[in-house]
């Protein structure tokens, strides 16, 4: 019979702070370089974006503070470290632009989501503002108008 494929390009964790604390302006996508436990790992789920932030250093932009619990099973000759700093992969166009704008337009890159896509981990990052304590009360408030509404909503349709 026909073979079943997998959703190709779904969320495997998501950093829901992100969209609270700042202002996405564009979207990146980036690899990762990752090792094989934590592979492992990230197929089953046993992964987390909070706390973690994107630096550049040299040149180069790494994913700090991404936590990869190893697998009980991981091979004996290495020892596993859960946070340690993982290098992101862009061209070198995108580094460039990257960097100055964190630099010069007081802008910072914040990690949105890790994705698979054709079988490879990707990072989807953002370059993004940080809102003001006003800004998120107003988003609170929002959120909470739209749930107030839609249970409205469904109350009336009922």
């Amino acid at each position: 019979m026909g073979k079943c494929k997998k959703k190709d390009n779904h969320a495997i964790s998501v950093n829901r702070r992100a969209t609270f604390e700042y202002y996405i302006e564009t979207q990146y996508e980036a690899g990762m370089a990752l090792e094989g436990w934590e592979i492992k790992s990230i197929r089953q789920s046993r992964l987390s974006l909070d706390n973690s932030y994107i630096i550049a250093r040299k040149g180069e932009i790494y994913l700090i503070g991404a936590h990869i619990s190893p697998l009980p099973t991981a091979s004996t000759h290495i020892s596993p470290d859960p946070t340690r700093t993982r290098k992101l992969l862009l061209h070198a166009k995108e580094i460039k632009k990257l960097i100055g704008q964190t630099t010069q337009d007081s802008y910072t890159m914040v990690p949105l989501r890790l994705v698979w896509k054709n079988n490879r981990v990707k990072c989807i990052m953002a370059l993004a503002k940080g809102k003001k304590l006003h800004d998120k009360r107003d988003a609170i408030r929002e959120k909470d108008w739209q749930r107030d509404n839609a249970r409205k909503y469904k109350q009336i349709t009922r």
